[in-house]
């Protein structure tokens, strides 16, 4: 049996809001008691400044309030610096945040010529005590210039010192986070947003709700940037993010958000735009109607949505928390959206509503129907066209089910951060590629254009091997 239930909540009113300490980013403040902050992250080579200024303006014409670029060495400091002075000098203030992966000597560097800088200070130095003297001179000279600065660490790339105690857990996240936020208040430093990324949704909600919690237990909570990494592109990527991410803005979590597409990243604005406007409380769900069964494990709901990507995006907000949860079981989506002419389309057509609820399911991690992708969005270290490389992995394996496949943009972040995938296709340089079976490479230097035969050569292997 079916029974009627009450209408979708949304907007601020009905949010426990987390409330947290301020932080100053140039002209955007971040924290509690201010607006959701939007933002992206340019993919281009740093060394193109003309390129990498031309897709600046076009973030901030997008609605970006922040933009990150990566600063993979001390070669492009004086890169950042001409950006930086040439978007200033166009009359664009928007924020730019330099980001590091390795190099503590390349964040000190940038630091004065930029708003904030990213960083994950465990990959600073093998040795806890100089990540940690690293990091004390790099707060010192962002009191001394105002650039505030992102403790950010994703599932994947924590040391060994935080995984032989806590294992590769959000626990282990959490309590790493909670070593640097106590470090940068010990030298009173507290232009500080933190930030904990996995491409797993549910482990991604578990260590931001464990950080939070333990924040509130210290007494000294900091604003918080909230993503899911490595998300994919298309619907998958879109539903995956506003899953993850709507699930904490729905108990408070998360002040800043990032939408990482495999896709141009101006196409990220747009999303991020929609979860601050929903969770700030100026739009709500096109939901019209939802229904449950009895034992409430079954929803079926009915929408009026004024676009696709509306429809998208109001159902994963609308049901991704209480899948995610385990609340609730199932779903089944009916109604319309509008297309592109203002014509009403009928969910149900074509199978769109079971491709939704498939969507959805795997998106939770409660259900695969196909196989789980992790992308990264690419940044100024990609080093081959990564979302061509993308679309074509995803064409030779999409019949494949219960895998778990990465396409990572680079050697630096891509090993470490592929952490849940079976096999991995990382660029090295120089348009070779590695292809690895979990954590281990097994083919190097790959042609760019043949590792994606290799790679479906290895896992056809693999699983005829398995089978035999």
């Amino acid at each position: 049996m079916i029974k009627k239930l009450s209408g979708q909540k949304s907007g601020k009113d009905t949010i426990p809001l987390m409330e947290t300490l301020s932080v100053k980013v140039g002209n955007v403040m971040i924290g509690s008691s201010f607006p959701i902050v939007p933002q992206t992250m340019c993919n281009t080579h740093t060394s193109d400044v003309e390129g990498t200024v031309a897709q600046c303006v076009r973030m901030a014409k997008a609605g970006s309030a922040l933009i990150r670029i990566t600063c993979p060495g001390q070669q492009d400091v004086p890169h950042m610096a001409e950006i930086h002075s040439r978007l200033r000098a166009m009359g664009i203030d928007t924020p730019l945040v330099a980001d590091i992966h390795f190099s503590s000597e390349t964040a000190i560097a940038v630091a004065p010529y930029v708003e904030k800088v990213r960083i994950n200070p465990g990959n600073f130095a093998k040795e806890h005590a100089v990540a940690c003297s690293q990091l004390k001179r790099l707060l010192a000279v962002c009191k001394e210039n105002g650039t505030a600065i992102r403790i950010g660490l994703n599932h994947g790339s924590l040391g060994e010192r935080i995984t032989s105690l806590y294992g590769n857990t959000p626990l282990a996240m959490a309590e790493a986070a909670m070593e640097w936020l106590r470090l940068c208040a010990e030298e009173d430093f507290d232009n500080v947003v933190v930030s904990l990324k996995s491409s797993n949704t549910v482990v991604m909600v578990e260590a931001y709700r464990i950080l939070a919690s333990k924040m509130k237990e210290w007494g000294k909570v900091y604003p918080v940037h909230v993503g899911v990494t490595e998300a994919g592109n298309g619907d998958s990527g879109r539903i995956k993010s506003c899953v993850g991410i709507s699930t904490l803005l729905e108990e408070g979590i998360g002040n800043t958000i990032r939408v990482s597409l495999t896709e141009d990243p101006v196409n990220e604005i747009p999303v991020a735009k929609y979860l601050a406007d929903r969770y700030d409380g100026k739009i709500s769900s096109s939901l019209v109607s939802r229904q449950s069964s009895d034992d409430g494990k079954h929803v079926v709901a009915e929408y009026a949505a004024p676009s696709r990507e509306r429809l998208i995006e109001d159902l994963s907000c609308d049901f991704g928390k209480a899948l995610l949860d385990r609340e609730i079981d199932s779903v089944e989506f009916h109604g319309t959206f509008l297309d592109a002419e203002g014509i009403a389309v009928d969910i149900d057509k074509d199978g769109f509503g079971e491709y939704l609820a498939d969507e959805l399911l795997q998106a939770c991690r409660r259900r695969f129907y196909k196989p789980e992708y992790i992308a990264c969005p690419g940044c100024g270290r990609t080093m081959y066209n990564l979302q061509e490389a993308f679309e074509a992995v995803k064409a030779r394996t999409s019949h494949l089910k219960d895998v778990v496949i990465a396409v990572m943009g680079c050697i630096v972040n891509g090993p470490g951060e592929m952490a849940d995938a079976d096999w991995g296709y990382v660029g090295e340089g120089g348009h070779k590629v590695s292809i690895y079976k979990g954590k281990t490479p097994v083919l190097k230097h790959v042609p760019d254009t043949e590792a994606v035969d290799r790679l479906v050569e290895l896992i056809d292997a693999d699983r005829k091997a398995g089978q035999a």
